[in-house]
């Protein structure tokens, strides 16, 4: 019986390996794509990140949507997450240099007590302290990113309906069964914000942190970095 043998890496870096992951994606998905230019920069990464397929049909852009996201990070737009995985997942060497950062608030003190003291989701109080810090006409807003929970997508919704929230962005990828289909068929539908969205029950923090980083790769590519870290105006 023959032994199976490992694959050899050839002494490649994460770069190449990147980029080598990249170039046989799209040897599997020929042109004409279902998508082009900076929306197929966005799907290309959560293909890479799921290794599925299936985002080709998932994947849904509302108009403008990443050139929103593109402007906002440019413009050192707040980013804040519903999970810490998702934050984690947002790699500094692509913030950094736009002057971004990203925040998740389900560990603050004050989300915890508000939450049990009305009986809901930490996540969905999460989204109220969110829209407390970053008010409606605090320019860019921020980049509101869902990977896991549709009960902060759904208050996103709400507080954008009550005039308490003016989103730059809103990333809804929440994952699962219940509700989470049906929020962001929601969002979808609410031709007010830009949204990025991941259609059906798939999703997750990793889907919802590459499609940030996707983005922030694209703000980059118009903002070369300086020396000391810093983007060009």
């Amino acid at each position: 019986m023959d032994t199976p043998r490992h694959p050899d890496s050839g002494g490649l870096g994460p770069a190449d390996i990147e980029a080598r992951s990249f170039a046989i994606i799209e040897s599997e998905v020929p042109e004409p794509r279902p998508f082009a230019g900076a929306q197929w920069s966005v799907v290309r990464r959560l293909i890479h990140t799921s290794a599925d397929f299936e985002m080709l049909s998932l994947a849904r852009f509302s108009p403008d949507a990443v050139e929103a996201g593109v402007e906002a990070l440019s413009r050192c737009a707040a980013i804040v997450t519903d999970t810490e995985m998702c934050r984690s997942g947002i790699t500094s060497r692509r913030l950094l240099p736009l002057g971004a950062s990203a925040q998740c608030f389900m560990g603050h003190p004050k989300v915890a007590e508000a939450a049990k003291a009305a009986g809901v989701t930490r996540a969905r109080m999460a989204v109220d302290l969110a829209a407390e810090l970053f008010p409606p006409g605090r320019e860019p807003g921020p980049i509101l990113v869902v990977g896991n929970a549709p009960t902060a997508l759904l208050r996103i919704l709400e507080l954008f309906h009550e005039g308490r929230l003016a989103p730059s962005l809103v990333i809804g990828m929440p994952v699962g069964f219940v509700n989470a289909a049906e929020s962001k068929d929601m969002l979808l539908a609410e031709k007010g914000l830009a949204s990025i969205v991941i259609a059906g029950r798939k999703g997750g923090s990793a889907l919802a942190a590459a499609t940030v980083n996707a983005l922030a790769e694209l703000a980059l590519a118009g903002r070369p970095p300086l020396a000391d870290g810093k983007a060009q105006a």
